[in-house]
């Protein structure tokens, strides 16, 4: 995330020279526990060094204080990110927090937020499973914990309906991921293989065609031609529907009760041994959050949209808003079994080494804040221990 998610925006990338030349790159720097995320469809400004722009910082409040004078959180300003854009325009955490100060980061790539939070830039980040496994396991599982969920859904194979009418018809056809090995890459290449397709991983080559192009690109590389359609989570699926493409299948179609993580809470494991206080609300926050938008769609939608406008200079037109937030889940189960699926699924496409995702998760806090609430707890599916 599931967006990423993560998980990371100029004028169209042309043929397959660029394209090419690019892939090689990324694939020169791939290690083998190297995942990436999906950039965030809309944002703009970015600092050279963090690949990240500052928002407003929120007042402090006026509550007693934790044990930490500020907490600094990062997220994308992207509609599967919508616990945070929601939680903040609405001074849902501001409460939760009381005196203590909320400094608010936004970043376009799930890698720089990895950075960030290994370098102690923030102590809390929403963000997608295939940056936080890969986080995890490149810090042989000392630099973070997953702490809750925030989204599921909002991921579409979108197609040219002129050239392809059905799956059988991906065949020869160009489809794009946002970037090679992020976790729509992943969930195409899984997919394609289950249906027989050969494609090389590393190079997109193969029966089917895997582009890997920037989603912000996407929309003008689908109006070009040079794509037949796009394996994208929102909102650039639906932005892709307003340019004449037809959704071919909805991700959530291949997973159990049509839940599958896109977006999670990470905490850098020094904060969560140093405040456990701050980070206990912090998610209470997320929760309330999260109820608050299921009593409020229309308002919550409204406000995800603010924060995007503010964050990145444009607000979403509502024939792209509309559809994207409707799919998007939000909720605090962070699906701990899907996220053992994508990591799976990684190995099998040739993008990952098995992992060690024992001890990923740390649930204690927000079942906690669950109980308080009246809420059931969730699972870690067994991977809560080291």
């Amino acid at each position: 995330m599931a967006s990423n998610q993560h998980l990371p925006h100029s004028a169209a990338r042309p043929a397959a020279g660029r394209i090419r030349r690019s892939a090689v790159a990324v694939v020169a720097g791939l290690t083998a526990v190297t995942l990436l995320t999906a950039c965030g469809y809309g944002s703009e400004s970015k600092d050279k060094a963090s690949g990240a722009t500052s928002a407003p910082a929120a007042a402090p409040g006026t509550a007693t204080k934790l044990s930490a004078d500020t907490v600094k959180i990062g997220y994308f300003a992207n509609l599967t990110h919508g616990t945070p854009l929601v939680g903040l325009q609405e001074g849902i955490f501001k409460k939760e927090l009381g005196a203590t100060e909320i400094k608010p980061q936004i970043f376009n790539a799930g890698p720089a937020e990895i950075e960030a939070l290994n370098a102690g830039s923030i102590d809390i980040g929403w963000i997608g499973p295939s940056p936080a496994i890969n986080g995890y396991t490149k810090s042989e599982g000392k630099s973070l914990k997953i702490i809750g969920g925030s989204a599921s859904g909002g991921v579409k194979l979108v197609v040219n309906p002129d050239k392809i009418t059905s799956l059988d018809d991906l065949k020869g056809k160009k489809i794009a991921t946002p970037q090679l090995g992020n976790t729509q890459d992943v969930a195409l290449l899984n997919y394609l293989s289950t249906k027989g397709f050969k494609v090389d991983a590393a190079t997109g080559a193969g029966d089917v065609s895997v582009v890997r192009t920037d989603n912000k690109v996407t929309p003008d590389a689908y109006k070009s031609g040079a794509i037949d359609g796009a394996w994208v989570p929102e909102p650039t699926a639906s932005k892709l529907v307003t340019l004449g493409a037809k959704v071919l299948l909805n991700e959530k179609s291949l997973w159990p009760d049509n839940k599958f993580v896109i977006t999670n809470i990470i905490v850098s494991q020094k904060f969560l041994t140093e405040h456990p206080d701050v980070v206990e609300a912090v998610l209470r926050g997320s929760v309330n959050t999260n109820t608050w938008i299921k009593a409020n769609p229309d308002k919550a939608k409204a406000s995800a949209n603010a924060a995007i406008k503010e964050a990145a200079g444009n607000a979403l037109d509502p024939a792209v808003l509309d559809p994207a937030w409707q799919d998007i889940d939000f909720l605090d189960d962070p699906l701990a079994g899907t996220l053992q699926s994508e990591a799976d699924h990684a190995v099998t496409a040739g993008l990952l080494k098995k992992p060690d995702l024992n001890g990923i998760y740390d649930l204690t806090l927000l079942n906690k804040v669950l109980k308080a609430a009246g809420q059931s707890a969730v699972a870690d599916a067994g991977l809560g221990t080291k």
